[in-house]
């Protein structure tokens, strides 16, 4: 295959980038939209498939928009702002229901509209920025190397002030994560109102009189604390000590908060609850459930299971594993993260 190639992209691949075919060989090439036509140059090659950045966009699509940043193309954190918001959310939407079909088998997904964000720029309430020799900024897309950064269009104005203060302090080198002053330390939501909008799905999604909410991946009690009016009981589980003292730092006589094995301390509790009237809600990274707390859910499935996930493909898979003891409600796809390849979604599963 040669090195400079003339392609029609005609997919755009989970993660972003957009798939062109050459010699029998999917190509995937970054920053493209689908029914563009581009010269690519080759940087990767595979046996089934190559890597290549794009030269030039011979033939555009009226989708593509002009980038709101001058790093976009370079910087590793955005995907999509070469492609009008719209566009983005028709193709994480079509992401996630390629998932639930290819990787966890379902034929028709009981797929919702997506969920758009209110703002899709200055939106971001935190950044992580590295600094290294005097630069101060994002990974580069396609290299272990910084990119000087001074400001990020997708992050709330509040942020951006304080990456000027900290690029003034000259700091040493390191990981510096970035705030509005006086924001929470520990993990939480990164976009205030979709976050907003998420919880108040899933509380739309509890069946009245239940007794007993578990919070499993708990933080420092983001659902639990929104979802307090509707249960008698809270237990929040997460295997970090400080978010789980920081979930406690303001709990009601209502909840229980507990660090440790996730899915020792899960089972426990799933094993003396009434399943009937109990709500589990989990939150995992991008890693998806853990083998053994998929088997506890399995074992002691509860009458309604929340399943937020920040990874399509791995929700896919746990979806799957779990099918035999729950029955798949709904799936409902969040823009958390616009600009970006990321999703977040809500997987609504009841006791089969």
């Amino acid at each position: 295959m040669s090195h400079d190639l003339e392609l029609v992209i005609d997919d755009i691949a989970f993660g972003g980038k957009g798939v062109g075919r050459a010699e029998g060989k999917a190509v995937f090439v970054p920053f493209t939209i689908e029914g563009e036509g581009v010269t690519a140059r080759i940087v990767r090659e595979k046996k089934s498939f190559a890597e290549a950045e794009l030269v030039r966009v011979t033939e555009a699509s009226a989708q593509r928009v002009s980038p709101q940043c001058p790093y976009f193309g370079r910087c590793g954190g955005c995907s999509y702002q070469h492609m009008s918001y719209e566009h983005q959310l028709h193709w994480k939407s079509r992401q996630v229901r390629q998932a639930l079909q290819r990787i966890g088998k379902f034929r028709e997904p009981p797929l919702r509209p997506i969920v758009p964000s209110p703002q899709d720029y200055h939106y971001r309430n935190r950044i992580t920025v590295h600094v290294e020799k005097g630069i101060v900024g994002f990974f580069r897309h396609d290299a272990h190397r910084l990119i000087d950064i001074e400001g990020c269009p997708i992050s709330l104005p509040e942020v951006n002030d304080e990456l000027t203060a900290l690029r003034a302090r000259h700091p040493r080198d390191g990981h510096y994560t970035l705030r509005p002053r006086g924001g929470p330390r520990v993990f939480s939501q990164t976009n205030d109102a979709v976050a907003t909008h998420l919880a108040d799905t899933m509380a739309a999604l509890i069946s009245p009189n239940e007794s007993l909410l578990i919070d499993a991946y708990c933080g420092a009690g983001f659902f639990a604390k929104r979802l307090l009016a509707k249960f008698p009981r809270v237990v929040g589980l997460d295997w970090d000590i400080h978010a789980i003292a920081a979930a406690e730092a303001n709990a009601t006589e209502a909840e229980t908060y507990n660090a440790g094995d996730l899915a020792l301390h899960l089972g426990e509790h799933l094993r003396q609850a009434d399943p009937k009237t109990t709500t589990v809600v989990v939150d995992p990274p991008a890693t998806g459930l853990a083998g053994d707390v998929r088997e506890v859910l399995r074992r002691n499935p509860p009458r309604t299971l929340l399943y937020v996930s920040c990874n399509p493909p791995t929700l896919a898979r746990d979806l799957a594993d779990l099918d035999p003891a729950f029955t798949l409600e709904s799936v409902t796809p969040f823009d958390m993260f616009p600009q970006t390849a990321e999703i977040e979604v809500l997987a609504h599963l009841t006791a089969a």
